[in-house]
């Protein structure tokens, strides 16, 4: 089946590419179903947009470079902040209710933003929302054609442009070409213990990229929340994320002690950026403690109203926010990192274009500004669409290289000790030991590797943790204890 375009991946920057593309024909690959798979969902915190009076584009960008550590490519910055008000303007023409005070929208803060600028939808499911909008919009356009239950094995290649994917779905393996295909499968939280992502934000958009020999960049910025709610089980895989809007809204972090320590730790406290307080909270764990987000005063009796998805959270282990403290841990939930793209989102394959979390344009640098994420899919996908939408329409495919793959999955004990690698050794706070390690025990494990899904996900591990290795100074995201050690060296 030949399409013009190939999208693959459901989640918001995915759904924004397919429907800004039309009149062309799109095929929509997902691995579950629209509006339940990927990450996009699970969003809490909103959107960030400069909409209220003496804010600016300027302003939002001069706090995204801040965060990123001064690592960003500011004409994609330039880019996202500029396009945000249009974002919302067009969410809303989608369906979106995004919450408002009389006529205005309710702007929430969040950490490293200079003022109040993230608008929200139901409180704290701004992602659920706006992704439902997105998939009825989806299932409305007669250009999209989906394929759900559907899983991308490989890019396929005419020459040495990508010109289609090999898939594999209820009815068994097949192949679509297009005159481009666009990745947009998300982040990399499966690779370790903790995550805020769910079990299928596992770097499988990393991995067709590499398998076909696209340039990847900046793998080492891999960001940490602070604040996942620490689970009774003491489980592992997707925890639910305490948004950081609660921070915004006056909650702070105490030890066993009782006692404030991000005070001692930034200027700004629990408003400081998310990696200084990750390391943060790593750091009373690491000394013993346990750390608790305490929003009884900040949020109280209001905590259904204003964190109904928090508070749900809480009620299922358990847990009333309103009158106690919530157990918290870090947990990785974004990755800077990804498929190196130009600012049209191209990939270094002829074909290939990426968008989104899997996509690395620069916009983040060292760190991800708060509320920045969603933006990116939505500002940067539609551009994608509309640009692709209008280019003339290319020759099929003459001779199609590559091919349906092998679908054997990962061994949950092979799976969990990646995560248990990454976690210890390429996580929060990392040094030349630890990383020398995780690429000796990576590679032990790639000699026992049945499939190719395992090694795969060795390759993405591998890269992540290599360029932590390389990288030798403190910067963003990335910490090493052993910076000055390193560079002194």
């Amino acid at each position: 089946m030949h399409f013009d375009l190939i999208v693959i991946g459901s989640g918001i920057a995915g759904l924004s590419t397919a429907l800004a593309a039309a009149p062309k024909r799109v095929a929509l690959i997902t691995r579950g179903e629209l509006a339940r798979d990927g990450a996009s969902r699970w969003a809490q915190g909103g959107i960030a947009a400069a909409l209220a009076p003496g804010d600016s584009a300027a302003a939002h960008a001069r706090d995204t470079l801040t965060a990123g550590n001064g690592l960003n490519d500011e004409v994609a910055v330039a880019a996202l902040t500029q396009g945000a008000a249009g974002a919302i303007d067009w969410l809303t023409a989608c369906g979106v209710g995004f919450d408002r005070s009389g006529d205005h929208y309710s702007l929430g803060r969040e950490a490293a933003h200079s003022q109040a600028r993230i608008v929200h939808a139901n409180g704290d499911a701004t992602g659920a929302v706006v992704m439902q909008a997105l998939a009825l919009a989806v299932g409305a356009a007669a250009h999209v054609h989906c394929f759900e239950q559907h899983c991308a094995t490989a890019l396929l290649r005419d020459g040495a442009r990508i010109a289609g994917v090999a898939a594999h779905g209820p009815q068994g393996a097949l192949a679509l070409t297009a005159d481009a295909v666009v990745l947009a499968t998300g982040g990399i939280g499966a690779l370790y213990r903790y995550t805020t992502n769910p079990d299928t934000a596992d770097a499988s958009g990393l991995a067709l990229a590499l398998d076909a020999g696209a340039a990847l960049s900046d793998m080492e910025f891999v960001q940490f929340h602070p604040t996942a709610l620490r689970t009774r089980d003491e489980r592992g895989g997707q925890l639910p994320l305490l948004t950081e809007a609660l921070r915004g809204a006056g909650a702070v972090l105490v030890n066993s002690a009782g006692r404030r320590f991000m005070a001692a730790v930034a200027r700004d406290a629990e408003l400081a950026p998310r990696d200084v307080v990750a390391r943060a909270v790593w750091g009373e764990l690491e000394r013993g403690q346990q750390v608790w987000l305490d929003a009884t005063r900040a949020v109280g009796a209001d905590f259904p109203q204003r964190f109904p998805t928090v508070f749900a959270s809480c009620a299922a282990e358990g847990l009333d926010p309103r009158r106690e403290a919530i157990p918290v841990v870090p947990a990785q939930h974004y990755h800077m990192g990804g498929v190196s793209v130009d600012a049209q989102a191209r990939s270094s394959l002829d074909g290939l274009y990426a968008v989104g979390e899997v996509a690395c344009s620069g916009v983040h640098g060292a760190n991800r500004l708060a509320s920045n994420s969603l933006l990116e899919g939505l500002v940067f996908g539609r551009a994608l669409g509309q640009r692709l939408a209008a280019q003339p329409r290319r020759r099929k495919a003459s001779s199609i290289d590559g091919g349906a793959q092998e679908m054997a999955g990962i061994a949950p004990a092979f799976d969990a000790a990646i995560r248990d690698l990454l976690w210890r050794h390429v996580g929060l706070v990392r040094d030349a030991a630890g990383l020398q390690h995780a690429q000796q025990s990576l590679q032990s494990l790639r000699a026992n590797a049945q499939t190719r899904a395992e090694r795969q996900r060795l390759a993405v591990a591998g890269q992540i943790t290599a360029a932590a290795l390389q990288r030798r100074d403190s910067i963003g995201a990335h910490f090493r204890r052993d910076a000055a050690q390193m560079l002194a060296g």
